[in-house]
């Protein structure tokens, strides 16, 4: 018999479990979950997690609880929030969604694009100073170690979201961050390999030229 201290541990195996069966399309749009009692004897776990669990597929948007009828499946697709991207990317062994890198791809360049422009428009003068030095210090080390060239290169994003007054684009770029390490293959086609583009970006912002800045991280970011 599961102890009641081991609730929060047992909800989240719960919870990952059928969150990558939803993910992966072992349960399909539609289909009912299994019964609470049904799913409590699978885990080896008190019912309570199964409705913990429950619970938090139902708050990402995988799953509807009708309470006297079936639990059911919704398509991630059109219920689902950013707050899945990282979960999606971190496939547990099952294979990704096809477009899913292109889309990350494509959206990291349409929020960082107008961004940095938002960023030329409303930061105060320090933040603009702090996007260029963090640009020319991403910029030394292209070439070098890959871990400090893309620690640097991401707190200078996150300076310019910061600065871009753009609440959504902040937590939308702390979603990305979250997905991008666990595809290698993503976070190849994102690393930045043109030293002088970083800095000219970073010219750019701290010039308080949206044109230009605009321009510079379309460069970076859009998708060859």
């Amino acid at each position: 018999m599961p102890r009641a201290s081991d609730a929060p541990r047992a909800s989240e195996r719960v919870h990952a479990a059928l969150r990558d069966e939803i993910l992966g399309g072992a349960l399909a749009p539609g289909a009912a979950v299994p019964s609470e009692r049904a799913l409590a004897k699978r885990f080896g776990v008190h019912r309570q997690s199964v409705r913990e669990a429950l619970k938090r597929l139902e708050q990402a948007g995988l799953v509807r609880i009708s309470h006297g009828g079936a639990t059911r499946v919704l398509d991630w697709r059109d219920s689902g929030g950013l707050e899945i991207l990282a979960d999606l990317a971190d496939a547990g062994g099952r294979e990704p969604p096809a477009e899913l890198a292109r889309s990350i791809i494509e959206m990291r360049a349409s929020i960082g694009i107008d961004a940095a422009r938002l960023c030329v428009e409303r930061a105060g003068e320090a933040e603009l100073a702090e996007v260029n030095r963090l640009a020319g210090e991403a910029a030394a080390h292209v070439g070098g170690p890959v871990e400090t060239l893309e620690e640097r290169y991401a707190a200078m994003w996150r300076t310019v979201v910061i600065g871009s007054g753009n609440l959504a684009y902040r937590l939308a770029f702390n979603s990305l961050l979250r997905a991008l390490p666990s595809r290698p293959e993503m976070a190849d086609a994102v690393r930045p390999s043109e030293a002088e583009a970083i800095r000219a970006f970073g010219a750019a912002v701290r010039a308080r030229d949206g044109g230009a800045a605009a321009s510079c991280a379309r460069e970076l970011l859009a998708p060859g």
